[in-house]
């Protein structure tokens, strides 16, 4: 009877650890489903700017409001950070971080009509812009 019944719980909790890490994977590939917040099928500016202050946050381990290199993790290059930088004080202020993203929306937007559909977020551009939001 225990036995039967820690094989049932077991099989529980694996499933849905597995649903839970299917969602992650599925989020992962296919950004839209996290940064789309008005559900209309593509990302616009406003949206990747208030992912990317959500993101940021998330980032300021210190809460200094800055993002040094390190607390960045690699998501921007050393010459995107150092031209970033307008103040070259050697971090990134939320303003500056901001500046990085709209650039980088820009570059996955190539038709400029303001919006970001699965396949600009899944170009090399939309990608760059993606490390920045998620």
């Amino acid at each position: 009877m225990m036995t039967r019944r820690a094989t049932i719980l077991g099989a529980l909790v694996a499933g849905l650890f597995g649903a839970g890490v299917a969602n992650a994977k599925a989020r992962h590939r296919d950004p839209l489903a996290t940064l789309d917040t008005d559900n209309d099928g593509s990302v616009d500016l406003d949206e990747a700017r208030k992912a990317a202050g959500a993101m940021f946050d998330k980032l300021d381990k210190d809460h200094d409001g800055t993002l040094d290199k390190q607390e960045l993790r690699g998501r921007v290059s050393a010459k995107e950070f150092a031209a970033a930088d307008s103040d070259k004080d050697g971090t990134l202020s939320k303003d500056e971080y901001l500046a990085v993203v709209e650039q980088r929306f820009k570059a996955a937007d190539p038709d400029n009509d303001g919006a970001l559909t699965v396949k600009g977020l899944n170009s090399r551009a939309g990608r760059a812009l993606v490390r920045l939001l998620q």
